[in-house]
């Protein structure tokens, strides 16, 4: 179980779910223990935020487990969009570990936003990577299949076929040097968004365990300072691409991000109310 994520499910205002899925890691496999690594070194966090003035375990967080992950990710995917819309129809925010970046396919189909909002090293704009239309390299162009447009954060890498569909209308890139100025635009009041974050979109000092990891990314807080000011806006929440290979890095920047969203969500959610 996540720490603090002590709600009953049936009365949650935020699910965790577990997505373990690793099949097309194209370099260093092993996010099938992301989620379990994730839950584990947010253990060591004091349950109370001294920023936000308030316990996480007070904000209605359930933890749902993992979603046991198999070979066929377009299947898998389906099924773990039929967990995420439950959790939606009990008026809930989705917030999944992974994983591989494919899993959150899922979360966003159960959302339907308007915008996709996704940190990351790379665009994720690819048809198909080695043949494989659902390799975790395809991601933001299968949430484009859902979302009107997609806004990509600290995007470094990608091949020059991508780089030419980011320059389309319905995608915006905003580069690394240029995220910690950067602040959701007014309209993000008016539409309804989805905050996908690959821990790789952290510089691998900040975030080594990671499947591909690229140089000169974002920092921790820069990170963190997006997720706070996107959340007010967002219908559902993930963070993925964590392995085991570091020694908790990525693990821990990973689960404080969830955190800062959850606790940066319910304090608008309280404001509105």
């Amino acid at each position: 179980m996540f720490p603090g994520a002590t709600a009953d499910r049936s009365a949650s205002s935020y699910v965790v779910v577990g997505a373990p899925l690793d099949v097309s890691t194209s370099f260093q496999p092993g996010t099938r223990f992301g989620p379990e690594r994730v839950r584990r070194f947010a253990g060591t966090f004091e349950d109370y935020d001294r920023a936000a003035d308030r316990s996480f375990s007070e904000l209605g967080v359930a933890d749902a487990g993992d979603v046991h992950a198999w070979n066929d990710a377009a299947e898998y995917c389906e099924y773990l969009a039929s967990v995420c819309r439950d959790v939606v129809r009990d008026d809930a925010i989705p917030l999944t570990i992974g994983g591989e970046h494919t899993v959150s396919v899922a979360p966003v189909r159960a959302v339907d936003p308007d915008v996709f909002v996704v940190c990351d090293a790379h665009l994720d704009l690819r048809e198909a990577y080695d043949g494989d239309p659902w390799s975790h390299s395809t991601v933001t162009r299968h949430a484009l299949d859902v979302a009107d447009e997609a806004v990509i954060l600290g995007a470094r890498s990608g091949s020059e076929a991508e780089w030419e569909r980011a320059a389309e209308g319905d995608v915006t890139v905003v580069d690394p040097e240029d995220v910690a100025a950067w602040a959701p635009p007014a309209e993000f009041a008016e539409r309804d968004v989805y905050l996908s974050v690959d821990v790789d979109a952290a510089d691998p000092a900040y975030a080594p365990g990671t499947g591909t990891p690229e140089p000169f990314g974002l920092t921790s807080r820069e990170l963190r300072d997006v997720v706070r000011a996107v959340a007010p806006h967002a219908s559902g929440f993930d963070v993925v691409e964590v392995n085991d290979r570091d020694d908790g890095q990525a693990a821990v920047l990973a689960a404080k991000l969830l955190r800062a969203f959850v606790f940066a969500h319910a304090d608008a959610t309280a404001a509105d109310g």
